[in-house]
């Protein structure tokens, strides 16, 4: 078993793969890494879970984007403004919520 060293934010984690998937799971943590800094900013940089959790949003609405077929014809950038506006106003949305409970 192989082990890989992903630095998402500001910490290192050891995450273990089959031999021969480091290269992968080595992509696949840049992705994350790469929507790091719009998430943080999304999250009100409150913790690394909870930056994590929107970075998974982040992904998961990319995703579904891409399986729907929608196209924003402004490449990662855009899409990724896009993204961080919706999270945004999410959690402005969960912080007055959490106000008026």
């Amino acid at each position: 078993m192989a082990e890989v060293t992903l630095r998402i934010g500001d910490r290192d984690y050891r995450i273990g793969c089959a031999d021969g998937q480091e290269a992968h799971l080595e992509w696949l943590g840049k992705l994350v890494s790469g929507r790091w800094e719009a998430a943080r900013r999304a999250s009100g940089g409150l913790s690394t879970e909870r930056t994590l959790l929107f970075v998974s949003l982040m992904l998961a609405d990319a995703l579904n984007d891409a399986e729907k077929g929608d196209s924003t014809g402004g490449g990662d950038n855009l899409l990724l403004d896009r993204i961080a506006d919706r999270l945004e106003a999410l959690a402005a949305a969960l912080e007055d919520d959490g106000r008026n409970a």
